[in-house]
């Protein structure tokens, strides 16, 4: 499959494919619930649960729709993250376009909005305990950016918990070049991070979701990387959380989110996880090596 995600002076594609936060769901994190998110980390699929093309710039934005300058009340908005369950968040609805290229970091604290057109659903923070504040850009206007979200649209089994997507005002946030995005094939059994120096295969095989719990496919990104000592099945390695959750699972061994993740399992090959993907211990490390924010696309 041909290379597409734009970064810095390469164009590949932009993405792949937590039982304290939540509980990541080996292979998938649960955060917690409520309000206020728990002190711990999720933890992907835990332990108990597993017991018996070419070169090319940034793409350049486009006309599109007139700035907004509204000064909004941000108290009065709910903060968009892993947690958050937002019913007027649009779904990504083209979870294998390339990116732009850039990453976006909020100023402060940035309203986000389902259309450029309407009012804002929530904000994106500056800083989050759990990450997904930086976010891949997938289409640039001269005053708007359409990103990847962490939380979701809605819960399984009733409503959609795939990638979110939402629009910021470009006066709101800071661009940064993409320099590497990972890219997965199930199928192949292959993980590839590509940059401008190349494609480096990280595995050449892994376990991948079950087909009741399958492993979330198309783009999303590097919402946190966190070691949790508590979770000693990944024996040390860091956890490594994706912005995309669950498509069968609303929460993971009494969490409330079902958060996917790369991290360390002993057993890692085949599709035998709640939909994480279990690697050895140097390919997680490598991957915990990438900054927030990174692409991350997962084909089938």
């Amino acid at each position: 499959m041909p290379r597409r995600l734009r970064f810095g002076d390469i164009a590949p594609w932009a993405v792949t494919a937590l039982a304290a936060i939540g509980a990541i769901v080996l292979g998938l994190v649960a955060l917690g619930a409520g309000a206020a998110a728990p002190a711990t980390p999720p933890g992907a699929e835990t332990a108990a649960a597993a017991a018996p093309p070419g070169s090319a710039s940034p793409t350049a934005a486009r006309v599109g729709a007139p700035e907004n300058t509204t000064a909004y009340d941000i108290a009065a908005l709910r903060q968009i993250d892993v947690w958050s369950v937002t019913p007027g968040i649009p779904v990504d609805d083209a979870p294998f376009a390339p990116t732009t290229g850039e990453l976006a970091t909020p100023l402060t604290a940035a309203p986000i909005f389902a259309d450029p057109a309407g009012q804002p659903l929530g904000y994106l923070p500056r800083d989050a305990a759990y990450g997904g504040t930086v976010v891949p850009v997938v289409e640039r206007q001269s005053h708007w950016v359409k990103v990847l979200l962490a939380g979701r649209q809605g819960v399984p089994p009733d409503g959609n918990p795939a990638q979110t997507v939402g629009w910021l005002r470009a006066a709101d946030i800071e661009l940064t070049p993409v320099t590497a995005y990972v890219e997965v094939h199930l199928a192949d059994h292959t993980i590839d991070i590509v940059s401008a120096s190349g494609v480096e295969r990280v595995a050449s095989d892994f376990a991948w979701g079950k087909p009741s719990t399958p492993t979330p496919v198309g783009r999303t990104f590097v919402m946190l990387t966190r070691v949790v000592p508590e979770f000693a099945y990944t024996q040390g390695h860091p956890l490594v959380y994706l912005g995309v959750q669950s498509a069968t699972m609303a929460g993971f061994d009494g969490g409330t989110v079902a958060v996917t993740a790369f991290h360390y399992y002993r057993e890692r090959s085949g599709a035998n996880s709640f939909g994480c993907i279990y690697l050895d211990g140097p390919a997680t490390d490598r991957l915990a090596q990438l900054p927030p924010g990174t692409p991350v696309i997962v084909y089938p």
